[in-house]
């Protein structure tokens, strides 16, 4: 008598749901899932990885993005890059971002002063009562010029920062 082939069925067992009784073990329980991802989420963002999109802001490519990325060990940044074309859109946050120049040169309106600035310079945008209206620009389009952003977002929320879009990319076309 000749044996036929063996399948093996497995079956899975769903995690047994947390005890979430009181407002306490809630609070541990999402505390212990923080840390958990602080621990185990991705530390390398690859350039390949993420993809530029126009916003209405400029050509962006976003690394970290706490709404969006969730599988990342930190949660607490937003970072992106502009690839300035010929103007970024104009917009009004509260400031407290610190931008890298990756490429090229251009210059920056903040509150209607002129600031220029090149690849290897870093820009800050101070945090103002009421805001900072600011605008990039590439010094010579037709030329690369790109930087990356860095925003801590528990500060942003502390401020209770909002933005408002005073003007679009001219690379922007609404859907």
């Amino acid at each position: 008598m000749s044996k036929g082939p063996v399948s093996k069925v497995r079956v899975r067992e769903r995690e047994r749901e947390a005890d979430l009784a009181t407002t306490g073990d809630v609070i541990l329980h999402h505390r212990g899932k923080f840390i958990e991802k602080q621990l185990t989420g991705t530390v390398v963002i690859r350039e390949r990885d993420r993809e530029y999109e126009q916003t209405k802001q400029s050509l962006s490519k976003f690394y970290l993005e706490p709404h969006k990325f969730l599988d990342n060990a930190l949660q607490d940044w937003q970072v992106f890059k502009h690839d300035i074309r010929k103007n970024s859109g104009k917009h009004k946050h509260q400031g407290g971002l610190v931008i890298f120049c990756l490429e090229g040169k251009g210059y920056s309106i903040v509150d209607g002063v002129r600031h220029e600035w090149k690849e290897g310079d870093v820009l800050l945008l101070p945090v103002k009562p009421g805001g900072v209206e600011h605008q990039h620009f590439n010094a010579d389009p037709g030329t690369p010029c790109k930087w990356i952003a860095f925003t801590y977002i528990p500060y942003w929320d502390m401020l209770a920062s909002t933005m408002s879009q005073l003007q679009f990319s001219p690379d922007y076309k609404p859907r």
